[in-house]
């Protein structure tokens, strides 16, 4: 059976897309950045996803582009990535910051002659502003001193949030990968065991499944640490009558979906299960109420106050989804200022946290918007509360 992955073609494509974008903007180039923990938009057009160092990709106006790399990685880079024109720079080097006194290294203006963008006066676009290293700000300052360098992540934003069929593929093929590898958990949580231990469970299944990595840090949280939103796994013993919080994902060629739910450790009652069960109720709202053309600040905002109507004010986090694709967390986030409609086959994790008192929840999953409403990617939630008996 065929391998599911993003076909070579696409990426020069996604290329083309983009350079129209650049025009558009009155740009000479664009350049997008990566690192090892974010390497989404270098990898969105090249498939190269770095190592240590950092990557990235100059694209000009004219449609050509070329990738770059650091010293280390030239090598592997030729070898994988989908682009003809690839150039070695010191920008790119690790953070250990080596000098590599004997490399003969290309320089900006290497990778930009050799795609077409000439000149001094140009106009430099960053696709991927959070994501470029000082090294490499300065290193375009100091090639090109008299361009004029500004932020244009909206062109990714643009690019990113409308998935193909090939890209929905990854995802979905993401969801079926950890539906198995959260069985498995599950199937696995008995008093005494570590949230690590259950994690690596987890990524036992994801690779005998197919995936290619983690689609985010995985965790298993127990008790006290579910009150943290974002956080790691430790050493902490599960116990009987513990909330434990599962979030696990899988990439598939970039792709990371992930799915979290609470577990619990026994019987779940009290103020606790009204906690969780107005957790669910907000979650399953949400899935209720996304659909093509509803503009996102509205779910936001009605979502916000389900919270406040319900008395969770206080408990209230963060808003319904974020966008979710290459990276698990990816622009358009959706919140109450979020000005933007929604259009089919963009792709979210409706991800609703709660924070009790003492510990959290989450019920996270991916969906696709629809014309008519959303298409879960996963119908593991269906299952509601799980409580194991021991």
């Amino acid at each position: 059976m065929s391998r599911i992955c993003i076909p070579d073609y696409e990426y020069k494509e996604r290329i083309a897309r983009a350079a129209k974008l650049v025009a558009a903007k009155g740009l000479d180039v664009m350049v997008v950045c990566s690192t090892e923990s974010d390497y989404a938009n270098a990898r969105y057009f090249s498939g190269f996803w770095p190592l240590f160092e950092r990557a990235g990709v100059a694209i000009a106006a004219n449609g050509d582009a070329a990738l770059m790399v650091g010293p280390e990685c030239i090598i592997f880079a030729k070898d994988v990535a989908k682009m003809d024109k690839i150039f070695c720079l010191r920008e790119f080097r690790e953070s250990a910051d080596p000098s590599y006194p004997e490399l003969q290294a290309n320089t900006f203006q290497d990778v930009f002659k050799a795609i077409g963008v000439t000149g001094e006066n140009i106009k430099i676009g960053l696709g991927s502003y959070v994501e470029c290293t000082l090294p490499i700000f300065e290193g375009l300052k100091d090639s090109f001193p008299k361009a004029e360098i500004v932020k244009c992540n909206d062109i990714m934003v643009e690019l990113r949030k409308i998935k193909s069929v090939n890209e929905l593929a990854c995802i979905q093929e993401g969801f079926r990968i950890v539906d198995k590898a959260t069985d498995e958990v599950i199937r696995n949580l008995k008093p005494g065991v570590t949230e690590l231990q259950m994690v690596g469970i987890a990524q036992r299944v994801i690779y005998e499944e197919g995936a290619e990595y983690e689609g985010l840090p995985m965790y298993v949280f127990s008790e006290k640490s579910t009150s943290h939103a974002i956080s790691r796994s430790g050493y902490r013993t599960i116990n009987k009558g513990d909330i434990v919080q599962l979030n696990l994902s899988a990439k598939v060629d970039g792709y990371s979906p992930a799915v979290g739910l609470p577990v619990v450790m026994g019987k779940l009652e009290g103020e606790r299960r009204r906690v969780v069960d107005f957790c669910l109720q907000a979650h399953n709202w949400t899935v209720d109420n996304l659909k093509a053309g509803v503009m996102a600040s509205d779910i936001a905002k009605q979502f916000y106050q389900m919270y406040v109507d319900n008395g969770f004010k206080d408990n209230f986090v963060y808003g319904p989804c974020h966008g979710t694709g290459m990276i698990e967390v990816e622009a358009p986030w959706m919140e109450t200022i979020s000005d933007y409609l929604l259009e089919p086959n963009m792709t979210f994790q409706v991800d609703t946290f709660i924070s009790g008192d003492g510990f959290g929840v989450r019920w996270e999953k991916g969906v696709a918007i629809t014309e008519n409403g959303c298409k879960s990617m996963t119908d593991y939630l269906k299952k509601g509360i799980i409580e194991l008996d021991f």
